[in-house]
């Protein structure tokens, strides 16, 4: 696992020294390649590669990058694992033997690397068909000397972080790329401005969306694309470019599509359930068996849920000692999970390791954030998931996580209470349902609570309704705006509602015009029937939660402290198969990850497993009534908002009362608004 950096600059003449310069911008990502640095130029051509090594596999010189190919041909500064290299090692020496393919140079492995694997794959059958012959996790940038090209290319799913973008005017202008913001703000001329659509976007969302960036002509690749740029420089877009696209010598492809898959399996369904969980405890087992090659120590996370249950699993039922799990644990009593992990953990006989970690250590990483994650983000989960990885970075360079699980077999409760919520909302007049949410919000919202609990009591421990109250509170925040089954999901993933409500100098008609990966169109239209909708929802989370949230989350959190995190389930051959389940095989009395459970109850009982879902969560909302106020009102003061010009201060100020007051829990809401702050101070310092 690495970083990479690197510009394309058609007059190189502006700089004494362009290797100079890649090797600055290579330096603001040490933590993601503590181990070896290189660059890489050409200053013919303008071309500049610079690369931080986390050396995982061969740990020798031989791994060093920006790597060359035999015959010279190629240069590449890759960041990721790919995880078949040596049988594709194997199909490439049968291809040398015969001296077929291979342009001059042939075959000499120098290491066992997988960066010299790509190159070897490269010369043999070209960029895209060795893309498509991968499986693993990555983003690379590769210079093709013969023809000039540059090729920027990003893993399937998006675990590996890819962007890009002009900056600098006239001679000066650049064509920069990196594996995170601040190597590419690192580029001398770098200038651009916030914005305003992209903040929009992630108020909304709290998470900046690709292919946006928070930065204007910045963005990021997404998840299955490719770039190539030939020739001179054509000018910046002046929206986001969507595959596929031809920009002058610039050019976006998708080398593969989720679409596609999600189509072919719904074709191609099996519908015998035994052979279902059998096919589906196979493939996961060859993908951690594959996942768990190392030259390093790896463990595993595991939080006592479905999914990293289901890794550590399979990672023990193949190891020949106990297994490296870690897990993290909070003063709070209402947070703390970690007893459930350590059952887990027990059961399975893994080398368990628990951190306990009070309010003063999990606040204390809150002026951290801003530098980790580089970009505004405001999932608050960062914070948990960063003192995860930074307990197991003391023992092991690679971890294991079971995110992705959720997103594949049906584990998120809006994919089971969407429909019900629908069924009884869509028979009522549009004007009827303003009607019902201000008879909701008629009763407080610590009333929904006490009914809640006496539901509760009824039923099992694992069935019953947490913070009944506030959920009521924010249906009815978002029954004015739903017509149809597409805004329902819209509001249910949205955090602020109306973004141009609260951000200065931007109209909302915009906000799901493309390039907005929600507009796309569904792979199949009976997706969008009440039946079949939580297919719909998987795949949109798929497509935008899971890369820009989730897996963002766990590599800025990782990387900044130099561990690699792998993702079995999102071994692309994993993902074909959950999406040839049908749906009721992913949820099931309205409980999701039915076929994933069945194969975890092989080996934990289900008495361990079962509970109600809850999130990697921490008191956001208590601190900032009690220990993170101070800081909160410094950020949120009304005559700064105003100065700064990016929000109109009076519904943020209108939450923060309501929140203080504990009128409402705005934990999210305001969240969203203080991690922008900080990053916003942190940029201009």
């Amino acid at each position: 696992m690495c970083g990479f950096v690197g510009f394309f600059l058609p007059d190189s003449s502006c700089f004494d020294s362009i290797e100079a310069v890649v090797k600055l911008m290579a330096l603001s990502i040490a933590h993601r390649g503590p181990d070896d640095s290189g660059a890489w130029a050409d200053e013919r051509f303008g071309i500049a590669l610079g690369h931080r090594r986390l050396s995982v596999l061969d740990l020798s010189s031989a791994g060093h990058q920006p790597m060359q190919s035999n015959s010279g041909r190629f240069v590449l500064a890759f960041n990721g694992e790919i995880y078949n290299h040596l049988d594709l090692r194997i199909e490439l020496e049968q291809i040398n033997s015969s001296n077929s393919l291979f342009t001059d140079g042939g075959l000499n492995w120098q290491g066992h690397s997988d960066t010299e694997t790509l190159l070897a794959g490269f010369e043999a059958w070209g960029v895209e068909t060795t893309l498509k012959k991968t499986v693993g996790m990555f983003s690379f940038a590769l210079w093709d000397t013969l023809t000039r090209t540059l090729h920027l290319a990003r893993d399937r799913f998006g675990e590996k972080p890819l962007y890009y973008g002009w900056v600098g005017n006239g001679s000066g202008a650049a064509f920069v790329f990196g594996s995170e913001l601040k190597a590419l703000r690192a580029y001398p001329t770098f200038a651009n401005p916030i914005s305003r659509e992209a903040l929009a976007l992630y108020m909304r969302f709290t998470y900046v969306p690709a292919p946006h960036s928070i930065y204007q002509f910045v963005f990021k690749l997404e998840p299955g694309c490719m770039i190539s740029l030939s020739g001179g420089l054509p000018p910046a877009p002046n929206t986001p470019m969507r595959p596929p696209s031809i920009h002058g010598g610039f050019s976006l492809q998708r080398w593969w599509s989720l679409a596609e898959v999600v189509q072919d399996g719904i074709l191609n369904q099996i519908v015998d359930e035994a052979e279902a969980l059998q096919a589906l405890e196979k493939r996961l087992t060859e993908a951690v068996r594959l996942q768990t090659l190392a030259d390093v120590p790896l463990g595993a996370f595991l939080s006592g849920g479905v999914d990293s249950s289901t890794i550590v699993a399979l990672m023990q039922q193949q190891a020949s000692r106990p297994v490296n799990t870690f897990t993290v644990g909070f003063e709070e009593a209402e947070f703390d999970e970690s007893h459930y992990a350590k059952a887990v953990a027990k059961h399975l006989g893994t080398d368990h390791t628990e951190i306990f970690v009070t309010a003063l250590e999990a606040q204390a990483v809150i002026p951290q954030l801003s530098a980790i994650y580089d970009e505004p983000f405001a999932d608050s989960s960062q914070i948990p998931t960063h003192l995860v990885c930074k307990a197991a970075r003391q023992k092991v360079t690679v971890a294991l996580s079971g995110d992705a699980g959720d997103e594949l077999f049906g584990g998120y409760p809006r994919y089971f209470w969407h429909q019900r919520i629908w069924s009884k909302l869509s028979w009522l007049p549009y004007s009827l349902r303003h009607v019902m949410g201000k008879a909701i919000r008629g009763l407080p919202v610590s009333g929904w609570d006490i009914l809640s609990h006496s539901l509760n009591s009824l039923l099992p421990a694992f069935k019953g309704i947490t913070n009944a109250g506030d959920k009521a509170y924010k249906l009815a925040d978002r029954l004015g705006g739903v017509r149809n089954l597409d805004d329902l999901y819209l509001s249910l993933v949205s955090e602020w509602q109306d973004p141009a409500s609260v951000v200065c100098g931007y109209s909302s008609v915009a906000i799901l015009e493309p390039p907005s990966l929600l507009s796309d169109p569904l792979p199949k239209n009976y997706m969008l029937s009440t039946e079949n909708y939580p297919l719909s929802m998987m795949y949109r989370d798929s497509i935008t939660y899971l890369p820009d949230d989730i897996l963002c989350k766990v590599d800025r959190a990782s990387m900044s402290i130099s561990l690699e995190t792998r993702v079995p389930f999102l071994d692309h051959r994993v993902a074909e198969l959950a999406w040839q389940l049908p749906l009721n095989m992913k949820i099931r009395d309205n409980e999701g990850k039915w076929a994933l459970r069945q194969v975890l109850y092989r080996h934990v009982p289900r008495e361990l497993i079962d509970r109600p879902k809850s999130g990697f969560g921490i008191p956001i909302g208590q601190w900032l009534r009690g220990p993170l106020r101070e800081w909160a009102e410094s950020l949120l003061d009304e005559k700064r908002l105003r100065r700064e010009g990016y929000f109109y201060p009076a519904k943020i100020r209108q939450n923060w009362a309501e929140h203080l007051s504990n009128q409402r829990d705005h934990t999210v809401r305001l969240w969203t608004v203080l991690m922008f702050q900080a990053w916003l101070e942190d940029q201009n310092n």
